[in-house]
């Protein structure tokens, strides 16, 4: 899958072997086609046992841009730049409109996550549950995601190694901060609607912070203890270049997150099913109302993100396409579904920003939509928090001794 893209260039003293050379050569080659940066490695030819190939080994990628690549190399031989055509699966019209859909879908999504966030935090009546606080925290992590994604490209333009080096770790931290907090909101949801975890927790929601923007800061740690370094394009995009911490530190971890959100998914599904079967009033629940919980819980999982895994073969194409039209609007779709379409949201607008006969009237029955954590200290995890959300749905199992929480709809 790779093919020549320079000139081969022969390098040599008196004819002599050169090798293990301690200062290295630095050897810049220019390219014959012009693509994206990630595509592009340096290579060497080597003749063994009357056969050659080209190969890699002692040379280390230096500097990338749209026009040449340099790299230092610890022997002399014979140069040239190769393109690996496997990662270049789309055609230049087709990368284009991927550009364009990202970066309109990032925007919009942006824009709508900057109100979510003024939403629930200029309310207090909203942020009181458990579920509204963690959505507070997954939409700083998805804000700050789709606004470094969309400076990327300005801010490499500088063509500042550290700054492209910083923007890299900021974009990669923000990345993974916003999967954590995905997984975080499977474990919310785990607890309060399968598990029934009837211990209540100190410091609960100040815990999941210290996990949702911890461990993507010690990741970054360990990635930087790992390697002096990154290997970054200083010209059309700051982002991490080289293929084992990408797969590491991003796809694995990704990975094991995404298994753990389908797992919950899956779970939730099962009790909301035997709720609606051990209750006569379930059937009326329509049709898109059950699908309307469906996409939330979707939404609020990344589940979207798994067909990233599945972006190969004949519909490679098409998955592309809908992998970036549906993590783009992410943001679109938590507002939606989170600010949009909750009834309680809607109230506070209209009690807040309207005027006239589009005013809504205050009301103080909150405690049958909205608990707070912090006056539950005598109370469960599940129940300061299963009666916190009209989208909320915790499965209540009876038993001989007792009743151990409420069914309604999460999120």
């Amino acid at each position: 899958s790779w093919a020549l893209n320079s000139y081969i260039v022969c390098a040599s003293i008196n004819n002599s072997h050169v090798s293990y050379l301690t200062d290295r050569v630095v050897v810049t080659l220019s390219h014959q086609t012009l693509t994206q940066v990630r595509n592009y490695s340096n290579a060497f030819w080597f003749i063994s046992k009357k056969k050659g190939g080209w190969n890699s080994r002692g040379c280390e990628t230096w500097s990338i841009s749209s026009n040449q690549t340099s790299c230092l190399c610890d022997h002399l031989t014979h140069f040239a730049v190769l393109l690996d055509l496997s990662r270049t699966p789309v055609s230049d019209a087709d990368n284009y409109i991927l550009t364009m859909i990202s970066y309109v879908g990032c925007g919009i999504s942006s824009i709508f996550l900057g109100i979510t966030l003024l939403t629930y935090l200029s309310f207090d009546k909203l942020r009181r549950d458990y579920p509204s606080k963690i959505l507070i925290n997954l939409s700083a992590a998805l804000l700050g995601l789709s606004l470094l994604f969309l400076l990327d490209s300005w801010l490499s333009s500088f063509s500042n190694y550290g700054l492209c080096i910083a923007t890299a770790a900021t974009l990669h931290y923000f990345l993974l901060a916003s999967f954590t907090w995905m997984g975080l909101e499977a474990v919310h949801m785990y607890f309060a609607l399968v598990k029934v975890f009837n211990s209540y927790v100190p410091s609960y929601i100040l815990k999941f912070c210290a996990v949702g923007w911890g461990i993507p800061l010690v990741i970054k740690i360990a990635k930087r203890k790992g390697k002096k370094t990154d290997q970054l394009s200083p010209i059309l995009s700051c982002w991490l270049q080289n293929d084992i911490f990408f797969y590491v530190t991003v796809v694995t971890f990704v990975l094991l997150i995404l298994l753990c959100n389908i797992s919950v998914f899956i779970l939730v599904l099962i009790q909301i099913r035997q709720m609606k079967a051990n209750k006569l009033s379930a059937k009326n629940h329509s049709a898109l109302h059950d699908l309307r919980a469906v996409a939330s819980l979707t939404v609020l999982l990344g589940l979207t993100w798994s067909m990233g895994f599945f972006s190969f073969g004949p519909g490679k194409l098409v998955l592309l396409y809908l992998f970036s039209i549906f993590n783009t609007l992410q943001g679109f779709f938590v507002f939606l579904f989170h600010c949009l379409m909750k009834e309680n949201v809607r109230k506070q607008w209209r009690l807040h920003l309207c005027c006239g006969r589009f005013r809504a009237t205050d009301y103080s029955d909150w405690s049958r939509s909205v608990t707070v954590g912090g006056h539950c200290m005598k109370k469960n995890i599940v129940k300061c928090d299963s009666l916190a959300s009209d989208n909320t749905s915790a499965i209540r199992k009876d038993s001989d001794s007792s009743t151990q929480s409420a069914s309604k709809h999460y999120h």
